[in-house]
């Protein structure tokens, strides 16, 4: 879920830098505040063991009637390949 966030105190030659770097990106204010927290928070690493689970999960997410053969997976692999 999306939440909201308002800066307060945000010194002016800040609200500069980040106003011309919206600019020169073709961005909001908003959407460039985001790009600048995600590059400078990126997310925290998970284990092997989480991201199995992860994959896992997401398989059995998927309706089986979309499951392919392995023949079907190596047909698609060379599929167009002289």
């Amino acid at each position: 879920m999306a939440r909201s966030l308002t800066l307060k105190n945000l010194p002016d030659d800040l609200y500069g830098r980040l106003k011309q770097s919206a600019q020169r990106h073709r961005r909001s204010l908003n959407n460039e505040a985001i790009v600048c927290l995600e590059v400078a928070l990126p997310p925290q690493p998970i284990t092997a063991a989480e991201r199995l689970e992860q994959i896992r999960a997401l398989r059995h997410s998927m309706p089986t009637e979309a499951a392919f053969t392995p023949e079907e997976i190596d047909a698609f692999k060379h599929q167009g390949r002289p």
